[in-house]
């Protein structure tokens, strides 16, 4: 049938219906950078200033190989419970634990109330002594305490003047009492020597455990000899008051004092400023029994050998059977992570200054470049900018802080903004995102952020921001006014929103679950997989086994459309969690490194595998099902 005699003029041809035809319509491509005469100078600074990074670098791996050695530090009075439960001694129990690598003990200050269930002291409630003494002027809301043993009378003589609480020397039937006019139980009573020279005699790590009461005169005066001290409570002894803090201070001499992963105690920061720290481990006991000696042990060896955790504090499991079975385990995965148990020698990290300084000019060099290399160079120096002073800001404009923040949302970017028209410029930009690497560790590794005291503030950003600097340099090169009526007056289609909203949805999952604490939990079977990955190799980051297959296909084009450019910006997300990964310095370089390089290289092979299956699948969506069109037919 002609043209002319068609009934549906405007229907199109048979055969053009059945051609293959793209999944979206082509849009144009993301117009090419800027190329700036800034640019060769420019790389040339961020080449240079790499030069004391990779010495800082080399200066901290130096560092966390000789800090490798941890103490598995076993809670003595819920082990010496478990030892009565079972028919044996502390000490027994204690032998058999050692046998298993229990290296060390956390001995808690004495109370008086231990000091009556020793048999050292006996107590009488006031209201039962009067009631068998009447007419002795006993008073009944007081508590009496008596010696028994020397050691006992030892401690009477010398606990009123402990305190600010006033005592008084009772007579009542023949015998002497100390009356307190408050329950005394649970009144700090200074260290049980005995026990602590006999731990110490037998070799063992022993962690000191003081309570805190205001009514105690001199705090820390009587701490025993002992490496490490673990603050009980939500606060240091004395955090309260700055004297008594300043006291603390100066009490601790050559101890170290524990920094308790999860708890952010009061005035711990103030103590660490004077004498360092050392990072601590340990699991809440219903926790523990919950998930089982195999998980707890996993979640020790990961403890040690990727949060830098030097003392790992044990609690046994409700049986002995499963503390043995905990602490064979914990013994096995620290071995095979090269992780020996000794005595901690913790010494805190000093990075060189000048070589820091030295450091900061390639993150500057590099915004400033990114920001000359957009299409709209006046919009991206007006953005660098931005982020720049936002990126200080938001670290109280410290330069080392501040720029360490810049070189991690800026390096993810810059690649992908300086080429991106072929699947060979993914090596360019994941090469620049090391290179960021190094300058991220090198300005903000110090003391303070590699014993955890410190975090990297604006972690966020870092997957946030580099989104916003690669998508803005997607934006024609004409007046930003024209830009924005474009896409006001640009016709969105149901697909398209569905795609946006896809896309914004998998992002929003992506944020909320960064860091090791994130707002999503996981599935029970995604934690099986992690737990087995990282008890056997360093377990990848998703975002970057993910994002790396992304960013090969978007750089293929083998999407048409916007497909590609939605891709690339899923690949940015790869490249910023190479930077993310870093940014926790309590975990040890060479550690982040061997998580990154394994993600980036089935990342690559996963990308190199996508492509074609994509390719096959879009031949096979277009074509399948087709009419074959014959001379005859088209006649």
């Amino acid at each position: 049938m002609s043209p002319v005699t068609d009934p549906n003029p405007t229907r199109p041809p048979l055969i053009a219906r059945e051609s293959p035809r793209p999944l979206a319509p082509r849009s144009p491509d993301a117009p090419p950078p800027t190329r700036s005469r800034l640019t060769v100078p420019l790389l040339a600074v961020i080449l240079l200033s790499l030069i004391p990074a990779l010495m800082l670098a080399w200066q901290r791996v130096q560092y966390e190989q000789a800090q490798k050695t941890v103490a598995l530090v076993m809670d003595y009075p819920a082990m010496a419970v478990q030892a009565q439960r079972v028919g044996l001694t502390p000490q027994a129990l204690l032998d058999r634990y050692k046998a298993l690598g229990v290296n060390g003990v956390a001995v808690y200050e004495d109370v008086i109330g231990n000091l009556v269930q020793r048999g050292d002291l006996y107590e009488r409630r006031g209201a039962d002594l009067a009631a068998e003494n009447p007419g002795q002027g006993v008073n009944p809301q007081w508590v009496y305490l008596r010696a028994l043993t020397p050691q006992g009378a030892q401690a009477l003589r010398t606990l009123p003047g402990r305190y600010t609480i006033p005592t008084r020397t009772a007579t009542v039937a023949g015998q002497t009492w100390l009356a307190w006019p408050t329950d005394p139980d649970f009144l700090p009573a200074g260290p049980n020597t005995a026990l602590i020279n006999d731990l110490k005699a037998q070799g063992l790590v022993l962690v000191y455990r003081p309570y805190d009461d205001e009514a105690v005169r001199e705090p820390g005066a009587d701490w025993p000899n002992v490496p490490f001290v673990a603050f009980t409570g939500d606060e240091v002894i004395g955090a309260r008051t700055p004297e008594r803090l300043e006291k603390i201070d100066q009490r601790l001499g050559q101890r170290l004092p524990a920094l308790i992963e999860g708890s952010d105690q009061r005035g711990l920061d103030t103590l660490v400023e004077t004498h360092g720290g050392a990072r601590m481990f340990a699991l809440n006991p219903s926790w523990q029994n919950r998930i089982g000696p195999v998980d707890t042990a996993s979640k020790y060896g990961l403890a040690a050998r990727e949060r830098s955790q030097r003392l790992l504090y044990l609690r046994p499991f409700p049986t002995v059977y499963e503390t043995e079975a905990f602490l064979k385990r914990t013994s096995d995965l620290l071995g095979h992570s090269g992780v020996k148990v000794g005595q901690p020698v913790i010494t805190p990290f000093a990075p060189n200054d000048t070589l820091r300084w030295l450091s900061l000019l390639g993150p500057l060099a590099a915004l400033v470049l990114l920001g000359l290399s957009y299409p709209l160079p006046r919009l991206g120096l007006t953005v660098a900018l931005l982020a720049g002073l936002a990126a200080l800001g938001l670290n109280g404009f410290k330069p080392f802080e501040g720029f360490a923040l810049i070189a991690a949302i800026t390096f993810p970017a810059l690649g992908l903004v300086l080429r991106r028209s072929r699947v060979t410029d993914w090596f360019l930009a994941t090469g620049l995102s090391l290179i960021g690497v190094l300058f991220v560790s090198a300005l903000g590794a110090n003391r303070d952020s590699v014993l955890g005291l410190e975090p990297f503030r604006g972690v966020g950003l870092t997957l946030l921001v580099p989104l916003l600097f690669v998508g803005l340099s997607f934006l024609p090169r004409q007046d930003i006014r024209q830009t924005a009526r474009d896409i006001y007056n640009a016709p969105l289609r149901l697909g398209d929103i569905a795609v946006m909203g896809l896309g914004l949805a998998v992002f929003a999952l992506v944020f909320l679950r960064r860091g090791n604490a994130t707002g999503l939990g996981v599935s029970d079977t995604e934690a099986q997989v992690r737990q087995q990955l990282q008890d056997s190799i360093i377990r990848p980051r998703f975002k970057e086994v993910a994002g790396h297959p992304l960013a090969l296909l978007g750089l293929s084009g083998v999407l048409p459309g916007y497909f590609s450019l939605l891709l690339l910006l899923g690949g940015v997300v790869g490249q910023a969690s190479i930077l993310n990964t870093f940014s926790h310095f309590h975990t040890p370089l060479l550690i982040s490194a061997a998580r990154v390089f394994i993600g980036l290289g089935v990342g690559l092979l996963l990308g190199l595998i996508a492509i074609p299956v994509v390719q096959f699948l879009l031949r096979f969506w277009n074509t399948h099902g087709t009419r074959r069109t014959t001379p005859e037919a088209q006649a």
